[in-house]
C-alpha cells in the first residue's frame, strides 16, 4: 500500500544533508584561501632567511632592509588601524562572534587579515599562522552565509565550519580542528555544528594536501615507544609544563598593558617586534618564524641543555612581544614550539641525571607539545588529537593523555584560565539587553553536577528576555513545562532576540553557577 506523501516527507530529514552541503562549500573555499596564505608565509620566511644570510656577507644591505622593515611595519599597522578586528590571532574574535559578543563585516577582515598576516608572519616574527587561518576560514563561512542568506544558528554553523576548515588547512589535522572548534571556540557539541565543522575540515584538508603533500606537518621520527617504567617522568614533565604554561598565560595577558606605556600610537606598536627581529635574523635566521622548523630541527638533532635554555628564553620573550603588539598573527604554533623546547630541556636534564635513556628525547618533545598547549589553552582533548594527527602516529596516545591532563590540572590549580577566553574578555565590554525584532536560538548543555541537573524548570528564575522552548535529549526533543526535570546530558534550547544573545548567555551561565 502506497504511503501518503506527507509520511514520506516526514521520514526523510534533509537538515544534516543541507549542513554537509554548505560545509563542503565553506571547506573548499577556506581550503584554497588558507593554503595560499600558508604558501605565501612559507615563501616569505624562506626569502627573509636568504636575505639575512646575504646581509652577513654584504653588511651595507642592512640599511635598506631596516627601511623596508619600517615600511612593512607601518603598512601592517595601518591595516590594523583601519579594521581592529584583524588584531592578534583572530580566535577570540571568532569565539566572540559565535557567542554573540561581537560581530564584523567579513570582507574587510578577510583581505586585510590575509595581507597583514603574510607581511607579519612571513617577515620572521615569532607568530603562528594557525590563529589567522581560523579567522580567515571563519570569515569565509560568514561570507558564504551572507551569500546564501543564512541567519541565526545556520549562519553560526557556517562560521564554525569555516574556523575548523582554516585550522585544518593550516595543520592538516581535520579531526583535531573540528574538536578545537567544539571544545575551545563554540563550547557546545551541537549536532549541526559538529556535522558542518567536520565536513568543512575534511574538505579543507583535502585541498591543503594537494598543495603541500601527504607528509604530516610535524613528522618526527622516533625509534622506541616509551616503556611503562618511564611514566613517572611523564608526571614530572606535565608539572613542569603546567608551571611554565601558567607563566606564559600571565605574560601574554599583561603584555598589552606594557605596550600601553609606550608613547607610540597603538597601531604602530608593531614597529617594536619588526625592529627587534632584525638582530635575531642576523644572528640566528634558523630560529625565525612561528616555530615549525625549530621543532623539527630540535627533534632531529637535540642541542645541549644550555643552548636549549637560551632558545627557550629567546622564543618565549619574543613571541610574547610579537603577539602583544597586536599584529595579525597567532600563538598556536609558538606555543607548540615552546612546548617542544621545554620537552627537550626536561628530557636532557633527566638524561644528564641518569634518570632516562637518551633514546626517548624525541618522544618527550612530542609529549610536551600536547602538554603545553593543553595547559595554556585548557583544551586537553584537542591537544592530544592535534599532536597525534600532526605527528602522524597513534602510538603516543597514552603518554600524550598523561602529560596533557597533568599540565591541564597544574594550570587549573594555579588559577589559569583558557587563554583564548581570557583574550576575548579583554576585547569586549559588558552588554545590556538589546532588541532587533529578530528571534534567534541559543543552546546550553546541562553538565554532570550542574545546579540545573535534577531540578524542575520552574525551580529557576529564567531571564525575562528569554524563553525555554525545547530540551534536546539524545535524538529527540522535549517540549518543556514547569514540571519538566532537567537531566545531565540535556541541551536547553532558549529563544531570545538576536541582539540579546550575548546578554542572555551571560545570565544563564551565571544561573548555572548559582544554587537554585
Amino acid at each position: 500500500m502506497r504511503q501518503p506523501a506527507r509520511s514520506i516527507k516526514h521520514r526523510f530529514d534533509f537538515t544534516r544533508l543541507g549542513a554537509i552541503g554548505r560545509g563542503l562549500i565553506v571547506g573548499i573555499l577556506a581550503g584554497v584561501i588558507v593554503s595560499l596564505f600558508r604558501f605565501c608565509i612559507e615563501f616569505g620566511l624562506k626569502f627573509v632567511q636568504w636575505a639575512y644570510g646575504l646581509m652577513k656577507t654584504e653588511p651595507l644591505l642592512v640599511i635598506p632592509w631596516v627601511l623596508l622593515t619600517i615600511v612593512v611595519a607601518v603598512l601592517v599597522g595601518w591595516l590594523v588601524k583601519q579594521v581592529p578586528d584583524i588584531k592578534g590571532s583572530g580566535i577570540p574574535q571568532v569565539e566572540g562572534q559565535l557567542a554573540g559578543e561581537l560581530d564584523y563585516a567579513w570582507w574587510p577582515v578577510l583581505w586585510r587579515k590575509f595581507v597583514g598576516g603574510i607581511l607579519g608572519i612571513g617577515s620572521g616574527l615569532f607568530l603562528g599562522r594557525e590563529g589567522p587561518s581560523i579567522q580567515l576560514g571563519a570569515t569565509v563561512g560568514q561570507g558564504v552565509a551572507e551569500k546564501l542568506h543564512q541567519t541565526g544558528a545556520d549562519r553560526r554553523s557556517l562560521i564554525a565550519g569555516g574556523a575548523a576548515a582554516g585550522l585544518s588547512a593550516a595543520f592538516n589535522a581535520p579531526i583535531a580542528s573540528t574538536l578545537f572548534v567544539l571544545e575551545e571556540i563554540y563550547h557546545n557539541f551541537s549536532p549541526i555544528i559538529w556535522t558542518t565543522a567536520l565536513t568543512s575540515a575534511i574538505a579543507s584538508n583535502f585541498i591543503s594536501l594537494n598543495f603541500f603533500g601527504l607528509v604530516p606537518v610535524l613528522h618526527i621520527p622516533y625509534g622506541h615507544n616509551l616503556p611503562l617504567s618511564q611514566y613517572g617522568n611523564l608526571i614530572g614533565l606535565g608539572v613542569f609544563l603546567g608551571i611554565f604554561g601558567y607563566i606564559y598565560q600571565s605574560v601574554t595577558l599583561t603584555m598589552p598593558s606594557w605596550y600601553a606605556k609606550l608613547r607610540l600610537p597603538s597601531w604602530l606598536d608593531g614597529l617594536i617586534p619588526f625592529l627587534l627581529v632584525i638582530p635575531i635574523g642576523l644572528m640566528w635566521p634558523q630560529l625565525l618564524g612561528g616555530g615549525n622548523a625549530v621543532i623539527l630541527n630540535i627533534a632531529s638533532v637535540t642541542p645541549a641543555l644550555l643552548i636549549l635554555i637560551g632558545i627557550f628564553v629567546l622564543r618565549f620573550a619574543f613571541s610574547t612581544v610579537s603577539y602583544g603588539s597586536g599584529l595579525p598573527g597567532g600563538i598556536f604554533l609558538p606555543i607548540l614550539s615552546l612546548g617542544a623546547i621545554l620537552g627537550a630541556i626536561y628530557a636532557q636534564t633527566m638524561v644528564s641525571l641518569g634518570w632516562m635513556p637518551a633514546q626517548f628525547i624525541p618522544n618527550f618533545i612530542i609529549f610536551a607539545m600536547a602538554g603545553y598547549f593543553a595547559g595554556i589553552g585548557k583544551a586537553p582533548f584537542t591537544a592530544i588529537l592535534l599532536i597525534t594527527e600532526m605527528v602522524g602516529t597513534l602510538h603516543h596516545l597514552m603518554p600524550l593523555a598523561v602529560v596533557a591532563m597533568t599540565a591541564y590540572l597544574v594550570v587549573d590549580l594555579l588559577g589559569g584560565a583558557p587563554i583564548y577566553e581570557a583574550l576575548l574578555e579583554k576585547l569586549i565590554q559588558p552588554r545590556q539587553p538589546e532588541h532587533s525584532g529578530v528571534q534567534d536560538r541559543l543552546e546550553f548543555p546541562v553538565f554532570e553536577g550542574s545546579p540545573l541537573e535534577g531540578h524542575q524548570v520552574r525551580d529557576f528564575k529564567w531571564p525575562v528576555e528569554s524563553l525555554l522552548i525545547a530540551i534536546r535529549r539524545g535524538e529527540r526533543q522535549v517540549i518543556p513545562h514547569g514540571d519538566t526535570l532537567m537531566r545531565a546530558g540535556d541541551t536547553l534550547i532558549v529563544l531570545t532576540d538576536r541582539s540579546n544573545r550575548a546578554w542572555i548567555r551571560q545570565q544563564i551561565d551565571h544561573l548555572t553557577l548559582a544554587t537554585p
